[in-house]
């Protein structure tokens, strides 16, 4: 069974532990150990995860498997990008999962629900930025509609940043 929910304040201490598992199989060969070791020690502590659960503007969803978390997304919503000319466009600055879960379908219903999320916000599109290395993800993006617009550097640590493809689905 699979269901979808918004991440509360309850929720921080479970996205710190899920973000650092999702994220080292994906970007953990990407920088050398030190440098993603403290991008980690920076970006996915639970204070981090509660100031931004406290905003209204990053909304946080997990996605339940089986009655285990194994997901989530975080959205911005009306983020615009240098490379996109619309405007009420969404960020869509994370979607992750458990490695132990890719392969199962789960992406690409977590994304449909951020998906119609936007619309119903009425927005007229979603961005996001995927390291170019990922073949796995920029493949799957792109069988859900979106395309590549531009580019950018994502910084890892202060000694290292990761080329990323901006992608683009207009709703």
């Amino acid at each position: 069974m699979i269901s979808i929910r918004k991440a509360t304040q309850k929720d921080a201490n479970l996205l710190s532990k899920l973000s650092i598992e999702t994220f080292l199989p994906a970007h953990g060969h990407s920088a050398p150990k030190n440098d993603i070791d403290s991008y980690i020690s920076e970006n996915f502590t639970v204070k981090n995860f509660a100031k931004e659960l406290s905003e209204n503007t990053h909304q946080y969803y997990l996605l339940t498997y089986n009655n285990d978390v194994v997901g989530y997304s975080k959205i911005v919503l009306n983020l615009p990008c240098e490379n996109i000319d619309a405007e009420n466009i969404t960020y869509l600055s994370r979607i992750y999962f458990l490695k132990t879960h890719y392969g199962l379908g789960l992406a690409k219903q977590l994304l449909d629900f951020n998906i119609q999320l936007c619309k119903k916000n009425n927005q007229t599109g979603i961005w996001l930025k995927v390291w170019v290395e990922n073949k796995r993800a920029i493949q799957f993006y792109k069988k859900m509609g979106f395309t590549i617009v531009g580019k950018s550097d994502f910084r890892i640590s202060a000694a290292h940043s990761n080329p990323n493809h901006h992608m683009y689905l207009a709703l």
